[in-house]
This record gives structure tokens, C-alpha cells and sequence, in this order.
């Protein structure tokens, strides 16, 4: 072979790497725009993308043509200019582009998609903008899918040979490339040639999938877990804080939003402290959430903190993530896995000059006892330590409102407390609204002071905590605070009412107020002694005992023994030694439901 039958390796080359950049880039901008976008016109975009794809290469070579043929529009009015494109080596570009467009769209869109959202709403309230968000956020961690992405569509631009036939032609030096030249070499029955041809091809696709895999194998690196631990104890002073005053910190939350099944209509005001947000899986927690910080607009509404409002519809006020001085914890924590610690810390203070940046970051970490923690990556750190960094990466900015989502879910059961009084040291000292999310009715009461209780999207229940535990007002408002005896009523004589669920009459210690349709009792204020004496003592029956770790609930069936089907009528729990003083009585026990222990509910 002389040095001129190698234009078809040249050209083949240049064409495809011309080829792959455009694809890069149209590709990339592609997938961006459909892993944002949910409208119905989604399936037919992403079938138009991958039209190149599915469709014979010869029949997208014939729509090319028609489009830049010389008697195309289109060509004839390159003609007047005196550009052609077909049967030209840009004809090799564009083909081999079309062809790889979806190779490179499909691989980026796969691979955006499976970056955490979370991280992205981590960075908007951040203060990061889109263009930010894609170059330091999306785009590293989706890196190893566009990598590979980019090798397919350069190994199937470097194999085009359909569509290029169809509309470049076969012209030596000019548009032959490699596949070009195996097909001709072969017709002629130079098979040698075509053989050799072929082995190059071979070796050049090859190679490029070995250059990917060990890009790939280079930037992995050992996942150094940390031993599950909380950390030192905090004993650091809070940084001055500029944001707020303690007596104005306020947020005011009147939103509502329809998404498909379901309805949020939730209203209520937080104030300096801690604020819990307590709800079942579902109740309109998250996206309650979302809408203070900017994540999702609601469809009407108003939100204001300390006097700014962040959003209003009827005005057409609303703010961004990144205007709002709104922190975020979120559930998993949402660090940035590509960054180290000081990195995530000092990721929203991009602006600020290097010096203050370093030195607001060192304050933090002092204070919450992480600075040798400073070099490490997320996947170096236990749960309590990727807390603490999630927390003064959202503290370093002095937020006027600190947002926590189930802080604690991602902590295993022997951590949970000793992280809990950490951060509750660090709320103490925190001067602004806090509003802590939680289906868990123990954190919310060890943590908050005020509670605001969502049920199926509505506030349920709002106030001090032991208002809203000691007399919850709703059935669903009983339940969330751990409530598990429960009747349907009707109205009896003598100021009694009947207990339909528990065939039983039972004496109120207040008069019956109108709309009430259930009455409860917790499962701890069930009285069972062996004998009894006065109204709202039933005999009761043992259905089957449940132990745990410092407790025994007691499953029981009023007035009679229970038969093998028997649903128990009531829940009690004893403490272990009360539970084998009890059980060694024979039965019938006694149950005493106290009158002022009955819980009235509305439905």
C-alpha cells in the first residue's frame, strides 16, 4: 500500500471526528432539554431522535439527499451562494452525524436521568444557576455515560457507510472512506485489499474502545467507607449570623398546588425554633418543602419570611432557589459525591473572594467539629459526619430559614440519638425558623416545639406539641401522634355514649361536643388490673401478647373470650414487670378506660 491508499483512513478519521463533535454537542443539548421537559409531546421528540436509529441507513441517506440534493431547495439556494453539499466531504460530516445523533442523545439522556435529583435542587438553592449546575454538578456525574456515549457515536460514524453512499457518493480522496472502500475493493474482487481495509477499521474501533475503558478504569477510584460514628461533640460557637433578628423570624406558608390524584392546600406560620412538619408517606410534606424553597411552584399562594415575599400568585412574585436564603438538608443529604467536604461546604459561596471563602468555611467547620474531615469525598464519611457537612454547607450561607427533611432516616437506629442531640445543640443556637420534616412522631416531639400536622394534603392540626399530642382533635390527627384505639360513636343516655366499635357505653368527663365521630384512647393510658371497680371497666380477654425491647402490648377482647377469628378491640402497654404481675391473674382482667383519658374526634 503507497501512502495515497490511505485517504480512505484520513478521511474516515477527519469525518468521524468532525461527525462526533456535532453529535457531541447537539446530542448533549438534546438530552438536556428532554430530561427536563414532561410534556405529552415527549414520546414523539424522543422518536424523531431516534429515528436515524431504527431507520435503514440507505432511507436516511434518501431524506438527506432530498434535503441537500442540488435540486433541493435547500441546495439550490447553497448553489447561489456557491456551496454544495452533496457528493462533497461535508456530505461525509453530515451523514455520519444524523447517524450518530442518537447513539450520543441516548447514552447523555440515559445518563442524566440517573443523577440524583436532589443534587441538582441542592445546588439551585445553593445560588447556583443552570449553566453552573451542568458544568460542575450534571455533567461530572454523568461523565463515564457521555464518555461512553461519545466513543459509540465516533465507532459509528467511523462505520457509516449507507447514508454516505446515498448522498457522498464514492469519490476517491475526496468521500471515499474506510467502509466506502472495503464494499468497492470487494465488488471488484480485490478481496485482499478489502481485507486489510477491514482489519484497519477493526483495530481503529478497537481502540477507541480501549482509550474509554481505560479513561474509565483511571478516574475510579477505592470507595473508602468511614466507620458508622457521630463525631466529637459539638462545643463550637455559631459564626455571627447576619440574617435574621429572634424576634423577626417568621414564615408565613399559604399554598396550594394540584398534581394529578392528588391536592395540597397547606397554611400555617413558623417562627424562631424549631417547627415540625408531621405527616404520613404522602401527605404533602416533601412538596410542601419544595414550595417553600423554590424547588416547585405552587398554583396559588403566598410565602413570605421575615417580611420578604418569595412567592405570591396573585401578584406574580416568585423567587428562585437561589434568592430565597433558604437552607436545605435533604433526606440522603444530597452532598456533591465528585466534591471533597470543603469543597460541598464552600460550593454556594462561588462568588465571594477566595480568602473569606477558605476562612467561612474553616468557621464552620470548627464549629461543628469536621475540620479533618475537609479532604475527604462523600463515600469517605458515616452517616453522622455526612450530616455535618450537609449541614454547614447549608449554614455557611446564613439562611434566614433552615429546611430539614427526615434528617435522621438515613442514620442507622444506634446512631440516631446521639446525632439528634448534636443537631439539636446546633438548632438552639440557630437564630432563624426551622422547619423540621418528619413522619416520626418521637423526633417531632423531641425536637419541636410547634407542630404543624399534615394529613391527605391539608393541615391537620397546628400548635404547641402538647396540645396537639394531649388533645389531638381529629382521627387522623390521633393517629399520626400514635393513637391506636379507635371506635366509631353514637349518642347514649345519660351523657354516655356508645362505643360501637367496642360494644360498650362509656361515661365522658366533659359533655359531648357536636361533629365528634370517634372516641380514642392511647394505647399507655389503658388501666388492667385483675379486678375493677367504677364506670368504663370491662372485663377482657387476652388475645395475644407483643413483646419488645422495654414494653409489652397487650392485644385484648372486651366482654367475652375470644373466638379464632376475633379482631382484638383494644391495644395496652405495660412495662415487662406490670405485664408478668398481670398475666400470672387469671382472667378476665379488667380494662379501665380513664374518662379523662377518652380522646373525642372529629372524622
Amino acid at each position: 500500500m503507497n501512502p495515497a491508499d490511505l485517504s480512505p483512513l484520513w478521511i474516515s478519521v477527519k469525518t468521524s471526528a468532525a461527525a462526533t463533535v456535532v453529535a457531541f454537542v447537539t446530542g448533549i443539548a438534546a438530552a438536556l432539554g428532554m430530561s427536563r421537559y414532561r410534556g405529552r409531546a415527549r414520546g414523539v421528540l424522543d422518536g424523531i431522535f431516534l429515528l436515524p436509529l431504527v431507520l435503514p441507513p440507505t432511507v436516511v441517506g434518501f431524506v438527506l439527499l432530498v434535503l441537500f440534493g442540488r435540486r433541493s431547495t435547500v441546495g439550490h439556494l447553497l448553489e447561489q451562494i456557491g456551496l454544495s453539499i452533496a457528493f462533497s466531504w461535508p456530505a461525509t460530516v453530515i451523514t455520519a452525524s444524523v447517524i450518530a445523533f442518537p447513539l450520543m442523545y441516548r447514552t447523555a439522556l440515559g445518563a442524566f436521568e440517573q443523577v440524583n435529583p436532589n443534587l441538582l435542587d441542592a445546588a439551585r438553592t445553593l445560588g447556583a444557576g443552570e449553566w453552573r449546575i451542568f458544568r460542575h454538578v450534571l455533567l461530572p456525574l454523568s461523565a463515564p455515560g457521555v464518555m461512553a456515549g461519545t466513543v459509540l457515536a465516533f465507532a459509528r460514524a467511523l462505520g457509516e457507510f449507507g447514508a454516505t453512499l446515498m448522498l457522498a457518493g464514492n469519490i476517491p480522496g475526496r468521500t471515499q472512506t474506510m467502509p466506502i472502500a472495503i464494499f468497492f475493493f470487494a465488488e471488484g474482487g480485490d478481496m485482499n485489499r478489502a481485507a486489510a481495509w477491514a482489519i484497519l477499521l477493526v483495530a481503529v474501533s478497537l481502540g477507541s474502545v480501549a482509550v474509554m475503558n481505560y479513561w474509565d478504569a483511571s478516574r475510579r477510584s477505592a470507595a473508602v467507607m468511614a466507620e458508622a460514628a457521630p463525631g466529637p461533640p459539638l462545643v463550637g460557637v455559631f459564626p455571627a449570623l447576619s440574617a435574621t433578628s429572634a424576634a423577626s423570624a417568621e414564615l408565613n406558608v399559604d399554598v396550594r398546588r394540584r398534581v394529578p390524584g392528588f391536592r395540597l392546600d397547606a397554611a400555617f406560620a413558623a417562627h424562631r425554633g424549631a417547627t415540625g412538619l408531621l405527616g404520613a408517606s404522602g401527605s404533602g410534606k416533601s412538596m410542601t418543602l419544595r414550595a417553600i424553597a423554590g424547588l416547585d411552584q405552587p398554583d396559588e399562594g403566598r410565602v413570605v419570611l421575615n417580611g420578604r415575599v418569595l412567592f405570591d400568585s396573585r401578584n406574580r412574585v416568585s423567587l428562585g432557589p437561589a434568592d430565597r436564603r433558604i437552607g436545605i438538608v435533604f433526606q440522603d443529604y444530597a452532598l456533591f459525591p465528585h466534591m471533597t467536604a470543603q469543597q460541598n461546604i464552600g460550593f454556594g459561596l462561588a462568588s465571594r473572594p477566595a480568602a473569606e471563602r477558605e476562612r467561612l468555611v474553616a468557621d464552620w467547620a470548627g464549629v461543628l467539629r469536621i475540620e479533618n474531615l475537609l479532604e475527604r469525598y462523600p463515600r469517605e464519611l458515616s452517616g453522622g459526619q455526612r450530616q455535618r457537612v450537609a449541614l454547614a454547607r447549608a449554614l455557611v450561607l446564613d439562611p434566614e430559614a433552615l429546611l430539614l427533611d427526615e434528617p435522621f432516616s438515613a442514620l442507622d437506629p444506634h446512631l440516631r440519638r446521639q446525632v439528634e442531640e448534636q443537631l439539636n445543640v446546633i438548632l438552639q443556637q440557630y437564630r432563624g425558623v426551622t422547619l423540621f420534616v418528619t413522619h416520626d412522631r418521637d423526633e417531632a416531639y423531641r425536637f419541636c416545639e410547634e407542630l404543624v400536622v399534615l394529613a391527605d394534603g391539608n393541615v391537620a392540626a397546628a400548635g404547641a406539641k402538647r396540645d396537639v399530642f394531649g388533645r389531638p382533635r381529629s382521627l387522623a390527627v390521633a393517629r399520626l401522634t400514635g393513637c391506636k384505639n379507635f371506635s366509631a360513636i353514637g349518642r347514649g343516655d345519660g351523657g354516655q355514649i356508645r362505643a360501637l366499635d367496642w360494644d360498650c357505653s362509656l361515661r365522658l368527663a366533659t359533655p359531648l361536643p357536636e361533629n365528634i365521630a370517634y372516641v380514642g384512647i392511647r394505647a399507655h393510658h389503658v388501666r388492667l388490673t385483675a379486678a375493677g371497680e367504677g364506670g368504663n371497666a370491662f372485663p377482657c380477654w387476652l388475645v395475644r401478647p407483643v413483646e419488645s425491647p422495654f414494653e409489652t402490648t397487650v392485644y385484648l377482647r372486651l366482654h367475652a373470650p375470644p373466638r379464632e377469628k376475633d379482631a382484638p378491640h383494644l391495644e395496652a402497654e405495660l412495662s415487662h414487670a406490670a405485664w408478668a404481675e398481670l398475666a400470672a391473674q387469671p382472667e378476665p382482667w379488667r380494662a379501665w378506660l380513664d374518662p379523662e383519658r377518652l380522646l373525642l374526634l372529629e372524622e
